[in-house]
C-alpha cells in the first residue's frame, strides 16, 4: 500500500536502498487494467514526479512501456529542466525488436535526450550443465551490436537468457543475490558499472561548465 503524509506519497521500499512507485500499487486488484487516455496518464506521471517523497536519492530510474508514446514525451517534458542523464534502451537480438528500437533512438535524438547506451537482452542461452551457448533469438541482421555500430550508440552489454531471472522476478527477489555465479549476473554488473561511469562523467562535465 502507498501511504500519504504531509510530505507526499511514500515510495514502497523493496530494500533499504530501493524505493518503488507504480500505478499497480494504486489499483484495487492486481488484475485491474489501466484504461486511461493521455491526459489522465500524464497527470499521474506528473504526480509521481512531484508528489512522491523520494528523499535524498542517487538515481531516479523511470521504467517506461515500449514505444514512443505519450508517457515518453511527458517524462522528457516534465524533467526537461532537470538535465536527464539519459536513456538506457533495451532490445532483443531479432530484427523485429531492432526495428522498434531504431525508432526509439530516433525519438531520443529528436527530443534531445542523451542515449547512455543499448542493452541486448535474451542474448543467447548458456546451458548450465554443458556451458554451450545457443542462440534462442538468432541475430539475423547482426543484433544490437551491428545496430549500435550503424547508429553510433554505445552497446552497454548483453544479458544472456537465464530461467532464474524469471523465477526471481516472480518471487520478488534480487536475481543478483539469488544467482551470483550466473553469467547473466556478471553481465548485469558490467552494465551497471558502465551506466554509473557514464553518469559520473556526465555530472563531472556539468560541474566544470558551471
Amino acid at each position: 500500500q502507498v501511504h500519504q503524509s504531509g510530505s507526499g506519497w511514500s515510495p514502497v521500499y523493496v530494500e533499504e536502498n530501493l524505493g518503488v512507485m507504480s500505478v499497480g500499487f494504486l489499483l484495487s486488484s492486481p488484475d485491474d487494467a489501466v484504461i486511461w487516455r493521455g491526459p489522465k496518464k500524464n497527470g499521474l506521471i506528473k504526480q509521481f514526479l512531484r508528489d512522491v517523497d523520494w528523499g535524498e536519492i542517487d538515481y531516479l530510474i523511470v521504467d517506461t512501456p515500449p514505444g514512443t508514446s505519450d508517457e515518453h514525451l511527458s517524462i522528457v517534458q516534465y524533467l526537461g529542466a532537470m538535465h536527464i542523464d539519459g536513456a538506457v534502451i533495451i532490445t532483443t537480438p531479432q530484427e523485429v525488436s531492432l526495428q522498434d528500437v531504431r525508432k526509439e533512438i530516433n525519438f531520443c535524438r529528436k527530443v534531445k535526450l542523451p542515449i547512455i547506451g543499448v542493452v541486448e537482452n535474451m542474448s543467447g542461452f548458456i546451458c548450465p550443465k554443458c556451458k554451450n551457448e545457443s542462440q534462442i533469438f538468432p541475430p539475423t541482421t547482426g543484433g544490437a551490436e551491428k545496430m549500435c555500430q550503424n547508429l553510433n550508440v554505445s552497446l552497454l552489454g548483453k544479458v544472456p537468457l537465464d530461467p532464474q531471472i524469471g523465477k526471481s522476478c516472480d518471487k520478488g527477489q534480487s536475481f543478483l543475490s539469488e544467482a551470483p555465479e550466473s553469467p547473466a549476473t556478471s553481465s548485469y554488473r558490467n552494465i551497471i558499472q558502465r551506466i554509473q561511469e557514464y553518469c559520473d562523467q556526465h555530472h563531472f562535465h556539468e560541474e566544470k561548465i558551471i
